[in-house]
């Protein structure tokens, strides 16, 4: 049966543009999700940058079936999606406009919900929440939730900066008028063209609305690979980082000469707190050349930003980046492993005064980087021993019997908080409800360093009847006075993984390859447990089953 395509009378309201490149396979899920609004008088732009797949042909085929799609392909490649976006403006025939890429979608009643906030009110442009999808295991989360968690129409940015944060076009319905009273178009040339062009849009507009509800479902597959439909995925091409820092000193000149440098400490917080903050994760997995050329763009940049910027950083982040400024970017690298995982430094340095307690093994000479470095603020010496810090790394692994594995662990304990001698401790493991517990002892190297072994024996983790699909990370449990403190367990950034059999399991034991850099231990079920008890418990976990199951128990009671 052919499907009833909507028709809107006279012109649309709204002009989708849905920007791709070589992306044929998803390109028609992204336009099923514009032919499925709720408010059918829209018109769709498929934006082609010159593919050189099956993606014309495909543009093609979808404008076939319904009046609302138009193709557009651009005579060459520009390598972004600023150009794609700037051609599919000068045809646009809606004086409302949204931009879309191939390999998302937009939820069915995202236009009607932004189009109705327009027409609530006059304003610049409406935006709403962002639900970001993970390719790899379906989980959803809200893009920045704090700032979309209350419907509001906010009047200048200078009334709610941190708004900065959600640089997103794709989350945004703009009003063409307003784009076209100030000339305002995307950056051709330069990658996170949506930084700058977000940045202005922010300062010019008057007003803007925003929704809590979801308009915009972004796909995240953090294991893609660095294709050029993906700039995320780049982070280790040095053009990639100073692309980045390029942008930041273009938003920089708009708010000079559009007189917002009000915003400037806010804005350098918040390259800071998320542009800078994604490469520090990234640090522990470079190379010396790669941390020296980084360390080369970044600097000059860094050292041109707000001192208030700094101040609102968390500590532990505040002595990466110091660090690498500083040139020590061996000791950057050490930093960066953990951050925001609550862990400790190998070692802290007293100042002379004995009022300041410094990160690495010195005093710094300056007085900045005194300040940044003094981490007294963390109380190494003084917090409650459950949430204290350490540090736990394991400094050797090598393969034991059967499917077990036997690993060296070392223990810096920089605020002196346990007693001298040995310590009793714990690697937990939990797949299941129930936990592998495996005891072992810490044995003092130095003052505020303890070593110990211990052998995971990945066969005797309890693992539920229908098996485990899934990941964990090991964590280190010690114990003082009846109080016990649980910490992650970093492994060496790189080694070979290491895949074992278990009764009715495969079992992976690998680097977690990114920040923090966890031990990660991977299981998926193999056999029977595979093929036949697993599907059998899908199906009876299914809520009309477990209604079913729990009508039964009550009858026979």
């Amino acid at each position: 049966m052919t499907p009833v395509v909507p028709r809107y009378p006279g012109s649309p309201d709204v002009t989708v543009t849905v920007i791709v490149h070589n992306d044929a396979a998803r390109l028609p899920r992204a336009v099923a999700s514009l032919r499925r609004q709720t408010h059918a008088g829209i018109e769709i732009i498929i934006s082609d940058d010159h593919s050189t797949d099956d993606t014309p042909a495909v543009a093609r085929r979808l404008a076939a079936e319904d009046p609302r799609i138009r193709c557009l392909r651009l005579p060459e490649n520009s390598g972004g999606c600023s150009a794609p976006r700037n051609r599919a403006l000068e045809i646009a025939r809606a004086p409302y406009l949204m931009f879309l890429d191939s390999d998302d979608e937009l939820p069915a009643n995202a236009v009607e919900l932004l189009l109705s906030a327009h027409r609530e009110r006059e304003i610049d442009f409406a935006m709403g929440a962002v639900l970001r999808i993970r390719v790899d295991n379906g989980r959803r989360s809200t893009w920045m939730p704090h700032l979309v968690a209350e419907r509001r129409t906010v009047r200048g940015i200078e009334t709610d900066p941190r708004l900065l944060f959600e640089h997103l076009a794709t989350s945004k319905m703009y009003a063409r008028s307003f784009l076209d009273r100030h000339g305002l178009r995307f950056p051709e040339g330069i990658h996170y063209e949506d930084q700058l062009f977000s940045a202005q849009a922010y300062c010019l507009a008057k007003s803007f609305t925003i929704i809590p509800q979801p308009v915009y479902h972004w796909y995240v597959d953090p294991y893609a690979g660095a294709g050029p439909a993906s700039i995320s995925n780049q982070r280790h091409r040095l053009t990639n980082v100073r692309d980045r820092v390029h942008v930041q000193r273009l938003i920089d000149e708009f708010l000079t000469e559009s007189g917002h440098e009000s915003l400037r400490e806010d804005k350098d917080y918040k390259f800071l707190k998320h542009d800078f903050r994604m490469y520090a994760g990234d640090l522990p997995y470079r190379d010396e050349e790669w941390l020296a050329a980084f360390a080369r763009i970044v600097t000059p940049y860094l050292d041109s930003l707000e001192p208030g910027a700094y101040a609102r950083l968390p500590r532990p982040e505040r002595v990466v980046v110091q660090l690498v400024r500083d040139g020590r970017l061996s000791e950057a690298r050490e930093a960066a492993r953990g951050l925001g995982h609550a862990v400790a430094p190998r070692q802290v340095t007293p100042g002379p005064e004995g009022d300041a307690t410094y990160w690495g093994d010195r005093v710094p000479g300056a007085i900045w980087a005194r300040r940044e470095l003094d981490v007294t603020d963390l109380e190494l010496d003084t917090r409650p021993f459950p949430s204290a810090l350490f540090r736990h790394e394991i400094t050797e692994l090598a393969p034991g019997p059967g499917a077990s594995l036997d690993l060296t662990i070392r223990s810096y304990d920089p605020g002196l908080r346990l007693p001298v001698g040995p310590q009793r401790a714990a690697l937990l493991l939990s797949p299941g409800r129930r936990r592998l517990t495996l005891p072992f002892r810490l044995d003092p190297v130095r003052p505020g360093v303890f070593q110990g072994r211990v052998r995971l024996d990945l066969a005797a983790a309890p693992l539920p009847l229908h098996g485990f699909d899934g990941i964990r990370h090991p964590v280190l449990r010690i114990g003082q006075q009846g109080l016990a403190h649980t910490g992650v367990l970093l492994a060496p950034p790189a080694f070979p993984s290491l895949t074992t059999r278990t009764a009715h399991h495969r079992v992976t034991v690998e680097p977690e390859g990114r920040n923090p850099g966890r031990l990660q231990v991977r299981w998926r079920p193999a056999g029977v447990t595979a093929h036949l008890i697993r599907p059998v418990a899908r199906r009876m976990a299914r809520p009309t089953v477990r209604r079913a199951a729990r009508l039964v128990a009550g009858v026979l009671r």
